[in-house]
């Protein structure tokens, strides 16, 4: 067997990660968890994680309060994947929470998750700024993705990666970076990502599995949704509202792919999808390219995420939501001290002083 063009060391763990590793080791049945609408970040850490653990003797499962997109579904074939019907809970005596340190995020989950006698564990990469409510924490809230984590995780527990597990791993990666080219794109995740590669992972296979399964309405459901884009704070704000459809549905369009588009344009440097989903209840995307906090603004609404890229579910009607959404924003870009605010050069100044 040839020799890995690259060999991935984990850092060592804290001591709180330890702590965190003994649970894991000590658990015989282990229900896996993770937040609404999980992405493939989530879903990509549980499948991995399941596999690392079940490949050691122990039982490992997962649970989520709502089904996997469809893009998905070569990553919940990698491990056992339940989706949450309501009733009790699967025998278990310990329950990790993937990609999110609040409780409440596993929805109506949560109230059962919370009085289950099992012991608790998170697996994060996101900021928590509620109260502690488990009973271990694997933490780094400068990692990548959840899935750089759980790689760290394997190394430590000693389990080697197989390609199913490589392809998870990856697919955590590649989603929280978009592809490598996010700020929070590092040394150490792209190490790992060399890692899968030698492991079986095949990145062409990957990206036309997330990305290039759309439906013939894709395009125009996304065309619908840039034309609702609207600017503000001189255009450094953008902003897209999207109703509920005349059938009662949330529209369909794409997210990610929107944000993208709408911090591709150069003074823009936060983007905010505000969706319907319901009466009363709007979702936050937020995505932003310079020193703007995101999550600061999300944990306005009661959520979270990262510094450039963060969410909320709100509970009002949309418009109430968006307006409250964009004076936020802008009274926040207000005080915000972007660098891109600074010429970079004696050209780029003349530039910017003739409005070129």
């Amino acid at each position: 067997m040839s020799t890995p063009l690259y060999q991935y060391q984990a850092p060592e763990p804290t001591s709180a990660q330890l702590e965190s590793l003994e649970l894991l080791r000590a658990s015989e049945r282990i229900l896996l968890t993770g937040h609404e609408r999980p992405d493939g970040d989530c879903l990509g850490s549980q499948a991995a994680l399941a596999r690392i653990l079940n490949a050691r003797g122990q039982s490992a499962f997962v649970l989520n309060p709502d089904p996997p997109e469809a893009r998905y579904g070569e990553v919940t074939e990698l491990a056992e994947f339940l989706v949450d019907d309501g009733g009790e809970l699967p025998d278990h005596d310990l329950v990790v929470m993937l990609d999110g340190g609040d409780l409440s995020r596993t929805g109506r989950l949560a109230p059962r998750l919370e009085s289950a006698s099992s012991r608790k564990l998170v697996v994060d990469h996101h900021l928590h700024e509620g109260a502690d409510w488990w009973d271990g924490a694997f933490i780094d809230t400068s990692a990548s993705a959840t899935g750089v984590l759980v790689r760290r995780i394997a190394s430590h527990l000693g389990a080697e990666v197989d390609a199913g597990t490589a392809r998870a791993i990856f697919t955590t990666l590649v989603t929280d970076t978009g592809w490598f080219k996010y700020s929070n794109t590092d040394q150490e995740t792209m190490l790992i990502g060399a890692e899968m590669l030698g492991a079986g992972v095949r990145p062409a296979q990957i990206f036309s599995d997330l990305f290039q399964r759309e439906e013939a309405e894709h395009p125009r459901s996304l065309s619908a949704a840039l034309a609702r884009t609207a600017y503000f704070g001189d255009g450094r704000l953008a902003v897209i509202d999207l109703p509920l459809g005349p059938d009662g549905r949330s529209s369909a369009a794409d997210g990610d792919a929107a944000l993208d588009i709408l911090r591709s344009v150069e003074q823009v440097e936060v983007a905010l999808i505000v969706r319907e989903i319901g009466p009363a209840r709007t979702k936050l995307s937020a995505r932003s390219k310079g020193a703007f906090n995101v999550q600061k603004l999300a944990h306005r609404f009661g959520g979270g995420g990262h510094a450039k890229a963060a969410g909320a579910t709100i509970e009002q009607p949309l418009g109430v939501a968006r307006l409250e959404l964009v004076e936020a924003a802008v009274e926040q870009l207000a005080v915000t001290k972007d660098r891109r605010s600074t010429p970079r050069s004696a050209a780029e100044a003349e530039r910017r002083k003739r409005g070129a």
